[in-house]
C-alpha cells in the first residue's frame, strides 16, 4: 500500500507563528509552549515553540520548519522572531473590544540569514527584506491580534525574524540569480507545502522570468539542467546572467510563462535526450518511458528515409544518450529532432518559436 505524503509549512507560516509566540510573551510577560495561527487559506494551525525568552521590552522564539515530505532545502531550519516593544504594565487585561491594531504600529524587518532583494521584477522592491507579501501579512496580523488580545494601544512592536544558517543554505538556491543576496526568503501564499509538488520549482521559473523581464533582457535561455546552463552560458557569453532561467522538466509551463512575458524567442539549452522528449510534445521531459521516444524517434527517421545503418542504431539503443554518442551527433538527425522541438514548442505555446541549443555530455555546445 503505497504511503500517503505528508504536508508541512511554508516559511512564512513558520515566521509568523514564531512572531505570535514572542509577542505574546512580551505582552504576557511569562512563558508559551506553542501557538495556534489562521493559515491564508482560513485553517488553523499550532506550532510548537523552542528557546523562548521574554524581558521587559523583548522576547524571542523559534519555529522548526517542518516542510512534510517535500524536499525543501528549508526543512529543519530554525525560523526566529524577536519582539521588541513597550507592553503594557501589570495587571495585563484581555478582552474590551479594542479595535485591532488602534494607535499600534508594527514593523517587520529582516535579521540574521534573511535575504535583501538587489534586482527589480519580485514581488518586493530593490533594497527590501526578502519577505514575500503574503507572510508579511500574515506576521502583522498574528502580532495585532495579540495586541488586541492584551488591549496593547499606544505603542509600537517591531518584530525581526531571521535563520541562523540562512545564508548558508540559500546556496543550494536560486536566490542569489534572483537578486536576493545573503539569506532566504520568507515565502508561501498559503501556509502550506504540498509534498513534492511542482509548485516551488514553477514559482521560481515565474520569479526568474520577471528578474529577467525588469532587467530589459530581450530574450532567456531556458535550461534543463546546470550543465547545460554552464555550456549555454559559454556558448552565449554576451547573455547577461539574469537570462538564464533553470526550468528543469517543466518545459511546457516555462514555453507559456516565457509568452506572458514576451519572451517569444527562447533558447532551450539541454542535452539530447531532454531535446528528445520535447520534440515528443511532452510537456514535463522528466514524465514518459525512454523507450516510446526513441520508438517515436525511429518511425520518423524511417519516414525521412535515413540509412539503414542509422536506423539499426536506433533499434539497438536503450537511450537517446547511446543515440547521440553512438552516431556522432548525426548532423542530419539532430536537425530533424531540433525541428520536431520547435514544432512541439509552439503547440505548448502559440507563437512560440524555440532556439534549441543542443549540449554535448562534455559540457560544450554541440549546435
Amino acid at each position: 500500500m503505497k504511503k500517503e505524503l505528508r504536508s508541512g509549512y511554508t516559511t512564512g507560516a513558520c515566521a509568523a507563528a514564531a512572531a505570535k509566540g514572542a509577542a505574546w510573551m512580551l505582552a504576557g510577560q511569562k512563558l508559551t509552549d506553542q501557538v495556534s495561527i489562521l493559515l491564508p487559506g482560513g485553517a488553523s494551525a499550532t506550532f510548537l515553540l523552542h528557546g523562548q525568552t521574554f524581558a521587559g521590552e523583548s522576547a524571542s522564539c523559534y519555529v522548526i520548519k517542518d516542510a512534510g515530505d517535500d524536499p525543501d532545502i528549508t526543512n529543519g531550519a530554525e525560523v526566529h522572531a524577536l519582539v521588541s516593544g513597550n507592553p503594557p504594565q501589570p495587571p495585563f487585561r484581555k478582552g474590551g473590544g479594542v479595535i485591532t491594531g488602534e494607535g499600534v504600529g508594527v514593523v517587520i524587518e529582516g535579521g540574521v540569514g534573511i535575504g535583501r532583494v538587489t534586482k527589480p521584477g519580485l514581488a518586493i522592491p530593490p533594497g527590501e527584506w526578502a519577505i514575500n507579501p503574503v507572510p508579511l501579512r500574515m506576521i502583522e496580523q498574528v502580532v495585532r491580534d495579540v495586541l488586541t488580545e492584551f488591549t496593547i494601544k499606544n505603542s509600537t512592536f517591531k518584530i525581526t525574524i531571521s535563520i541562523p544558517d540562512g545564508e548558508e543554505r540559500a546556496k543550494k538556491t536560486l536566490n542569489a540569480r534572483l537578486g536576493i543576496i545573503g539569506g532566504l526568503s520568507i515565502l508561501g501564499t498559503t501556509g502550506i507545502v504540498r509534498p513534492i509538488s511542482a509548485k516551488a520549482w514553477t514559482d521560481t521559473i515565474d520569479s526568474a522570468l520577471d528578474v529577467a523581464k525588469a532587467c530589459g533582457c530581450r530574450t532567456v535561455v531556458l535550461s534543463t539542467g546546470r550543465t547545460s546552463e554552464l555550456a549555454a552560458q559559454r556558448h552565449l557569453p554576451q547573455l547577461p546572467e539574469e537570462a538564464c532561467i533553470m526550468m528543469g522538466d517543466h518545459i511546457a509551463y516555462a514555453l507559456r510563462a516565457c509568452a506572458v512575458r514576451g519572451f517569444m524567442e527562447p533558447i532551450i539549452a539541454c542535452q539530447f535526450a531532454k531535446l528528445l522528449k520535447i520534440a515528443c510534445g511532452h510537456e514535463n521531459t522528466h514524465a514518459a518511458a525512454s523507450e516510446l521516444d526513441l520508438a517515436t524517434l525511429h518511425s520518423w527517421c524511417a519516414a525521412a528515409g535515413f540509412p539503414p545503418e542509422l536506423l539499426a542504431i536506433i533499434s539497438r539503443a536503450n537511450t537517446a544518450r547511446e543515440i547521440a554518442i553512438a552516431t556522432c551527433f548525426d548532423a542530419a538527425l539532430m536537425s530533424l529532432v531540433k525541428t520536431r522541438a520547435i514544432q512541439s514548442a509552439a503547440q505548448h505555446a502559440p507563437g512560440i518559436r524555440v532556439q534549441p541549443l543542443l549540449c554535448g555530455y562534455d559540457g560544450t555546445a554541440v549546435a
